[in-house]
């Protein structure tokens, strides 16, 4: 994973280490059953995240979209039907980063220049692409792999405090399959990070 940042430099994998700031990220909500949970939880908390929407479920869950807008979190662009960038012909993988932008302005009335690839994949072509259009392709510092049955919640966390650093880039996942692991380590880790001095922002 280090060397990742050095292969590819026009993408994000960090931020500047300077200030004990880090920066939570969820991939693939908004959906009513975990993304509601996770936004009472930054609120609790008074944290602001960056959240990484798939277009349909901003299709389907406008509602909940409009919340994560109104408690004043940050919006990326996820694609439209959660891509595989390496299965997929660039012509067609640009036409669904547009169509989950679309969709974006359709509710938020405004457009993000976020992008985060799906599954952290995406070919030399299509990123080239889309920043040429003007986006930032945010990837991550550290992985939870929340999504994971084989990690259980106790080293979800503990692989996640592990590796942190001021700056770093988290990524959570505001879906079903991540949601056991989320929600013990989330809470967790924000309880953490303020006890060792951090605060949040987003991107």
């Amino acid at each position: 994973m280090r060397i990742f940042p050095f292969l590819f430099p026009r993408y994000t994998w960090h931020k500047p280490k300077q200030d004990k700031v880090i920066y939570l990220t969820f991939d693939d909500g908004p959906i009513p059953e975990v993304t509601e949970w996770v936004l009472d939880m930054l609120r609790q908390h008074q944290v602001k995240a960056t959240f990484f929407c798939i277009g349909d479920n901003i299709s389907k869950h406008p509602v909940i979209f409009q919340r994560i807008l109104a408690e004043q979190h940050q919006i990326g662009n996820h694609t439209f039907h959660h891509l595989k960038g390496w299965k997929t012909e660039i012509r067609d993988y640009i036409a669904d980063v547009e169509q989950c932008q679309q969709e974006i302005v359709k509710h938020a009335k405004a457009t993000t220049s976020l992008f985060r690839p799906p599954y952290g994949k995406i070919t030399k072509k299509q990123a080239n692409y889309i920043l040429d259009k003007g986006y930032e392709i945010i990837m991550w510092s550290i992985l939870t792999k929340d999504y994971s049955s084989t990690i259980s919640p106790e080293r979800c966390l503990a692989r996640t405090i592990r590796q942190l650093v001021p700056g770093s880039i988290i990524v959570f996942h505001d879906s079903l399959k991540a949601e056991k692991n989320m929600k013990y380590t989330l809470p967790l880790l924000i309880e953490y990070l303020k006890k060792e001095g951090y605060f949040f922002a987003t991107l």
